[in-house]
């Protein structure tokens, strides 16, 4: 999934990106309002976990202009934690709240929780013939046998099997999976097919659609 984090804390904006990239999400950081509203109009993010006190345009602002937009979930922090803050951040259209400081598991909780929410429903588990993705639990087994897939292929994985044997561009696999620091030129997406490929074994379930992209299928 795709994920903006923005908070003008330098440091805590970056512990939060580096975990949920370790979670296999493509992360993008935003410091103030003004960058967050930048960001949101030429990318499309699944969540976007926003500060509520930032400079430049207030995150209650930010928030109204992404429910405007209709294309992000939105889940607001702030270090004010009481009832009536959270009642106000929700009435100004965001999906979900969570006070500052916070627990980094509940965190990454709360933003699969509303990725699952803000698209097309797919079902806990994800198969084609003998491979099986668990993506509650971060699993992949071939025939039974399990794979040790790392963030970046479990990601690319779970986006073919969600299409349900359709084409999946390179370029959309790169948006979805990959942040803004990467390179569009990056041959980033091939490697990760590649190993896929490799860890996946026999007969091959990732087919190569010239000049395309990729889908779940028999062939190469």
């Amino acid at each position: 999934m795709r994920v903006l984090v923005v908070e003008d804390h330098p440091r805590l904006a970056e512990t939060v990106a580096a975990v949920l990239r370790r979670e296999g999400m493509a992360v993008d950081i935003a410091y103030d309002g003004r960058e967050a509203l930048e960001r949101t109009a030429v990318t499309g993010y699944d969540v976007v976990v926003l500060d509520r006190d930032l400079p430049n345009v207030h995150g209650d602002d930010v928030c109204r202009a992404l429910v405007d937009a209709g294309q992000s979930a939105v889940l607001m922090l702030t270090a004010a934690g009481t009832i009536e803050e959270r009642v106000a951040g929700l009435g100004i259209g965001a999906d979900d709240y969570l006070p500052k400081p916070f627990h980094i598991a509940e965190l990454v909780a709360r933003i699969r929780a509303l990725a699952r929410r803000s698209r097309r429903a797919l079902p806990p588990t994800l198969a084609y013939r003998d491979l099986e993705l668990d993506s509650a639990y971060r699993r992949v087994t071939r025939a039974g046998r399990p794979l040790s897939l790392s963030p970046k292929e479990f990601a690319v994985l779970e986006l073919l099997l969600g299409a349900e044997g359709a084409v999946v561009s390179t370029e959309e696999i790169l948006e979805r999976a990959w942040d803004d620091a990467t390179d569009p030129f990056t041959n980033a997406v091939r490697m990760t097919i590649s190993r896929l490929r490799g860890k996946l074994g026999e007969p091959p379930v990732i087919q190569t659609v010239t000049p395309i992209g990729y889908r779940i299928g028999d062939g190469t």
